[in-house]
């Protein structure tokens, strides 16, 4: 008897599309954790890249790729009513195979929002409609042309995805360790409400890769611990951010958007071209980039608190990534390239000797200044926890099965984003593949030791206003 706990049997086929590194991390996850066997499972890629590794599970693997053209000829075939779409790709419209799912009565899930080629460049697009709040706004504008029907689960990775979750137990953490007495909200109302009562101004996704590799990148090459063209792409995008309500003036660059739920903004520049200052328990305090990501704009949104129809409080959510250094040269290459992607790209996988990846959520604002929760997971234990994935594929792939998982067992909730979702049940499941999930309260904040060499005009008053951040 296998010592891994069947969270869901499922009856139906399921189909991948795209076959990565997080692809071909999360198949060995799906054949542990849910009832199906290998029979009812085919991978649809771009390329050849994994077709060795769906070979070695027996599972069907087809090297087609997806335009805008074909999706539909191409998919309809081997999709009907009660299987399952799990997209992982780059390049094909997250939209355009939820709305093919939703009409074919199939359940879906993504890791992110993913247009067409060129949706993230464009030239003929404005600068607002490259954003992942554009591309939100669409997905939503789905759902609400849609009547509730299958389930689909959309941006639920490590982040976007497990950090919704993380949030809602670092809100319910502070909550008990600074006396409030609170009772576990039931809806986006009471979330948002504690969020509010609780003073939480500014929310960052505060993660740190330490990862290094015994091959160090090459002139030439772009090295990642994941996706390079999943980081490339959103890295290009304009730098964005949920824009909180004690924010006093649009940051340099800053811009509002003409359209939608105005939770959010974004900066005439891209995001691997913005640094912002963060903290982690075990990096402490360091630069990192503002990179665009979904859940800067949902959790957000989700924590908006409104008195009368009157937003009165919202905070500032955004994402303070650092990859690991090699990637750190690879974007600095790229950028200094004027954006021009390098000839080469490398997913680090065996080649990993050390580190880990430090993924958490930093509240701040609150009575006990600002609180860090989340998982520092190593490369060795990730390695231990399951096969083809580093400790930054796990964190992702653990979470896409969480998500799969949750979608099997609530079937027809319709279109849903990870803060709507269960987070203990998300955790439950995510947490044995985390490595040490842990809290931590720190006195930090963006103004310690920032004038050590040149005095500067700062916002003493309210040390987490957006332009303390920002480097």
């Amino acid at each position: 008897m296998s010592q891994y706990p069947v969270h869901v049997v499922f009856p139906g086929r399921l189909l991948m599309v795209g076959f990565g590194s997080i692809g071909q991390g999360v198949l060995p996850l799906i054949l542990r954790h849910i009832g199906i066997t290998t029979d009812r499972i085919t991978i649809l890629a771009a390329d050849d890249d994994g077709s060795k590794e769906a070979s070695e599970y027996g599972v069907k693997f087809i090297n087609r790729p997806l335009t805008r053209e074909n999706f539909r000829q191409v998919l309809k075939p081997m999709l009907q009513q009660g299987d399952f779409l799990l997209n992982l790709s780059v390049d094909v419209s997250s939209v355009a195979l939820m709305e093919l799912c939703h009409d074919t009565g199939v359940l879906y899930l993504d890791t992110c929002i993913e247009p067409w080629p060129g949706g993230y460049t464009d030239p003929n697009l404005s600068p607002s409609r490259r954003t992942n709040y554009a591309l939100r706004e669409q997905a939503l504008s789905l759902r609400d042309s849609r009547a509730k029907g299958p389930t689909a689960v959309i941006t639920h990775g490590a982040n976007p995805g497990l950090v919704s979750h993380l949030v809602k137990q670092a809100l319910l953490n502070v909550a008990a360790d600074t006396g409030a007495k609170v009772t576990e909200p039931e809806n986006r109302e009471e979330w948002a409400e504690l969020a509010y009562r609780l003073g939480v101004r500014v929310i960052h996704i505060a993660e740190r890769d330490t990862q290094v590799a015994n091959v160090p990148k090459r002139v030439g090459e772009f090295v990642n611990t994941w996706s390079v063209d999943g980081f490339v792409g959103e890295g290009s995008q304009p730098a964005e951010l949920g824009w909180g309500t004690h924010e006093k003036e649009l940051p340099p660059q800053g811009r509002r958007h003409e359209f939608g739920r105005q939770s959010a903004i974004y900066l005439l520049q891209p995001g691997a071209g913005t640094r912002v200052r963060t903290w982690t328990p075990k990096a402490g305090t360091f630069h990192s980039f503002l990179i665009t990501h979904g859940e800067s704009i949902s959790i957000s949104d989700y924590l908006t608190y409104r008195e009368h129809d009157k937003v009165v409080y919202r905070p500032t959510v955004h994402y303070a990534y650092h990859p690991c250094d090699d990637a750190v040269l690879s974007v600095h290459e790229f950028a200094g390239k004027n954006w021009e992607l390098q000839d080469r790209k490398r997913i680090l996988m065996e080649e990993i000797i050390d580190g880990i990846d430090e993924l958490g959520v930093l509240l701040a604002g609150h009575d006990k200044n600002a609180y860090w929760y989340g998982s520092q997971l190593s490369i060795q234990e990730a390695r231990k926890l399951a096969p083809y994935n580093s400790a930054t594929s796990l964190q992702v792939c653990v979470s896409v099965l969480s998500g799969v998982i949750w979608a099997m067992e609530n079937p027809q909730a319709g279109m849903v984003e990870p803060d709507e979702m269960d987070f203990r049940r998300n955790l439950d499941i995510c947490r044995p593949y985390l490595g040490p999930v842990v809290g931590e309260y720190t006195k930090w904040t963006p103004l310690v030791d920032r004038e050590k060499l040149f005095k500067e005009e700062l916002d003493r008053v309210d040390p987490w206003q957006f332009k303390n951040v920002l480097v």
